[in-house]
């Protein structure tokens, strides 16, 4: 499948440097190793490569998400890719579900959410600010082409969105998700699953005694991801040196019918 206008493209050069860019025609791509034109990139297959005008070959590939999200223009602070893939994972996040989101930031997990519940699912993303709402339109239009119509982008407080969409998944990346939780445990529905993206232990802490509280969660759980790359040259294969240690805490947990009963056993 050979590359369009508009579309995004990753080039990499010889020491591993990575340049996204969009392509357009009559645009030129500049390094500090020369120029390589968009018109030579459009119409050219995956994995080319070629040289610039200063010499320095460089390989065409079409970008993985993870490499987009790395690479995307941001506002607000992105979920990374190593938090993605266990909140697509663990979230239970399938083709054709419906998917509450909130706040939708940058976009670089709606875009995730709306790639994994595909065509025939749904993704209603909510944030409190206009500005991350557009810039997460921009993203959106910029990996896909233009905004999918699988993405509904709204304003305002996500808790008086749950009522009328009645989602069973809930993903949430706010300050204080506790807030929302009340609502989740009216509307949605028995089994849905409510995933949570947090950067501080108090945050952890309140947002899971709220949630036993409730009474109506179950299966609380709460992880940390780590990611560490490795190093492999002949017989020398060791860790590299840093690693991508604590970005956010993550909690999962699922929605169950009110327990009068003390003695059921709840996390």
């Amino acid at each position: 499948m050979t590359f369009q206008e508009g579309e995004p493209a990753l080039l990499i050069d010889t020491n591993g440097r990575q340049f996204l860019l969009k392509l357009e025609a009559g645009r030129t791509f500049q390094f500090h190793r020369g120029t390589l034109p968009h018109d030579s990139l459009i119409g050219s297959g995956d994995g080319t490569w070629f040289e610039s005008s200063g010499g320095e070959r460089m390989l065409l590939l079409r970008p993985r998400l993870a490499d987009f999200i790395l690479k995307m223009k941001r506002g607000a602070q992105v979920v990374y890719p190593k938090d993605l893939g266990p909140i697509l994972v663990y979230g239970d996040i399938a083709p054709g579900m419906t998917i509450l989101e909130a706040g939708t930031g940058s976009g670089a997990l709606t875009i995730g959410l709306s790639r994994a519940v595909g065509p025939t699912g749904r993704v209603i993303t909510v944030d409190t600010r206009e500005d991350h709402s557009e810039h997460a339109r921009k993203a959106l239009n910029r990996w896909y082409g233009e905004a999918p119509s699988n993405v509904d982008l709204r304003i305002g407080d996500v808790s008086e969105h749950v009522e009328d969409t009645r989602p069973g998944r809930i993903v949430l990346d706010l300050p204080e998700p506790w807030h929302v939780l009340k609502a989740a445990a009216e509307y949605q529905p028995n089994g849905g699953v409510v995933t949570i993206y947090l950067p501080t232990v108090p945050q952890v802490q309140t947002t899971v005694d709220t949630a036993r509280e409730l009474n109506t969660f179950a299966e609380i759980e709460v992880k940390e991801f780590l990611f560490r790359e490795w190093n492999v040259d002949g017989r020398s294969v060791r860790p590299q040196h840093s690693m991508i240690g604590h970005t956010g805490f993550l909690i999962f947990m699922r929605k169950t019918a009110d327990e009068p009963d003390s003695s059921n056993p709840r996390n």
